[in-house]
C-alpha cells in the first residue's frame, strides 16, 4: 500500500470523510456542467451610439446578430460606424463573461476555479 494511504482513507482520515468530499466534488462538477450548458444557450444584447448599433452574442461568445440603423451609415464616416460595431460587440461579450463569472461564483461559493 502506498505511503499515506490506508484503509481509513488518506493520511489516516476516516473513509467516510473522503467519500463525502468526493460526492460533494462530483455534485459540484455536475452542477457546473449544467450551468455551463445553460450559459452557453443564453443570448446577450448590447447597444452603442444611442441604440443605432445593436449586437447579440451567445454565451459561447459567438456573434449571433448585428443590427445597424440605416441612419448610422454615413459614407463619409465609415470609421465611426466601425467603432460603434466594435463597441456594441465588446459590451455584449463583457456582459456574457460577467454573467458567467457571477453564475459560476455563486455555484462554487467564491472558489477561484479555472473554467
Amino acid at each position: 500500500m502506498a505511503k499515506g494511504f490506508n484503509s481509513r482513507g488518506i493520511g489516516g482520515m476516516g473513509g467516510g470523510f473522503n467519500m463525502n468530499m468526493i460526492k460533494q466534488a462530483q455534485k459540484m462538477q455536475q452542477d457546473m456542467q449544467k450551468m455551463q450548458e445553460e450559459l452557453e444557450n443564453k443570448e446577450y444584447t448590447a447597444q452603442a451610439g444611442g441604440g443605432v448599433v445593436s449586437a447579440t452574442v451567445s454565451g459561447k461568445h459567438e456573434l449571433k446578430s448585428l443590427a445597424i440603423d440605416p441612419e448610422a451609415v454615413d459614407p463619409e464616416d465609415v470609421e465611426m460606424l466601425q467603432d460603434l460595431i466594435v463597441a456594441a460587440v465588446n459590451e455584449a461579450m463583457r456582459t456574457a463573461s460577467s454573467d458567467a463569472a457571477a453564475s459560476m461564483g455563486q455555484l462554487t461559493g467564491g472558489l477561484n476555479l479555472p473554467f
